[in-house]
């Protein structure tokens, strides 16, 4: 034991001295933190990312204003390769509340829903690819696009009610230099479901056209024009979901309703960046073949399969100081059998990017017209940083 007080204050010193040394690495902000085997066996990188939203909404015909502060997400995310490169893995959680959706739903073990992916991909020839485990689905593009390197402070309200976001299966891959094909099947009802698969399967086709070549760091899956692309870049794409007698409200999303009903979607998407300029515009339509079911839940709460159309088209300029102005118009309508009302949105942003994506202050306003109710102006400013 160290009773002198002396060598007590000696090892304090010597302890605060360790802790205070530094480690100093190559790896740079916004990159994550990445270790690399001595004998390139495998290699590990871990990020972390918090989302800081504010976020009010004031009734235009009441007057009535209601606001909060949230952590919108929180994640941390792991990636690399191993044995080989051709062999690679991402693993992705989320921390915030907002990301754990599933605690009330009995199919999902009434627990957290941390796991966003887990995914292994394997480039097993040139350029193909096939993909095992839980991730995105080959969706919309808007879908795709990291909810970190988003143009405003969040998805459309086309995404929110179309989008068929991630799920547990396997996908295959080819990605060429113009053109580029991915095919998915997977359970169809979505991430960490911890029952049997109560219907059938989800088969999901994206495929992508590049008519003028590839984008610059593969920003065609990142909004605004950071890159500042020196010559015009397009990208085009369509989108074919059946989700075989989906047991949930959109598929992967929502609740579980009391009939099965085969969902069938298409999307289409066209983005294109130039010299600072952006746009981004999408397509949705979702129906039921055999009819949609419209009920309530155990609360007394309308339930519906969702179904309709839906139409998103984004502009934005950056310029050279690295602000940005965009603006966005959302139309959803959704099909009358199921009781929901058609929604137009139409919002106005303004984003500062420091170290792009990974460290930006956004903020938007966003007019909304629901038919049948009053009308509201929401505001949202947001704080994004990812190391």
């Amino acid at each position: 034991m160290l009773r002198n007080p002396l060598r007590v204050t000696l090892f304090m010193i010597m302890a605060t001295v360790g802790l205070s040394a530094q480690d100093i690495t190559k790896n740079k902000f916004g990159k994550g933190m990445m270790v690399v085997a001595q004998d390139s066996s495998f290699s590990f990188k871990v990020g972390v990312r918090v989302q800081t939203l504010y976020m009010g909404i004031q009734n235009l015909e009441t007057s009535q204003y209601v606001d909060r502060f949230q952590i919108r997400r929180a994640r941390l995310k792991f990636d690399g390769f191993a044995y080989t490169p051709k062999l690679t893995y991402k693993i992705e959680l989320g921390l915030s509340n907002t990301d754990m959706a599933g605690g009330d739903i009995a199919e999902l073990g009434k627990s957290a829903n941390m796991i966003l992916d887990a995914v292994l991909k394997y480039n097993f020839y040139k350029k193909w690819s096939v993909w095992f485990g839980q991730t995105k689905l080959p969706g919309n593009i808007e879908r795709i696009i990291s909810s970190q390197n988003m143009q405003f402070v969040d998805r459309s309200s086309l995404n929110n009610h179309f989008n068929i976001d991630r799920d547990k299966g396997v996908q295959l891959n080819y990605s060429g230099e113009k053109f580029r094909f991915i095919s998915a099947i997977s359970d169809g009802e979505g991430r960490n479901v911890t029952v049997d698969n109560a219907g059938g399967y989800d088969y999901t086709n994206r495929m992508e056209w590049l008519p003028m070549g590839a984008f610059t760091g593969e920003s065609e899956y990142s909004g605004s024009d950071l890159k500042r692309e020196p010559a015009p870049r397009l990208m085009l794409a369509v989108v074919y979901d059946y989700n075989d007698r989906a047991s949930r409200q959109r598929g992967q999303l929502g609740e579980y309703m009391p009939q099965q009903r085969t969902l069938r979607a298409v999307f289409a998407d066209a983005h294109f960046k130039w010299n600072g300029f952006s746009s981004m515009m999408e397509y949705a339509y979702k129906e039921a073949p055999e009819g949609t079911v419209v009920g309530t839940d155990n609360n007394g709460k309308l339930i519906s399969y969702y179904t309709g159309s839906g139409f998103n088209w984004a502009v934005g300029y950056l310029f050279k100081n690295k602000v940005e102005f965009a603006a966005r118009f959302t139309n959803v309508t959704p099909q009358k059998i199921t009781l929901r009302e058609r929604e137009n949105q139409y919002t106005l942003g303004v984003s500062k990017y420091f170290v792009g994506h990974a460290l930006k202050i956004q903020s938007d306003i966003t007019y909304i017209d629901e038919a049948n109710s009053d009308a509201e102006l929401m505001y949202r400013f947001q704080v994004e940083f990812a190391l």
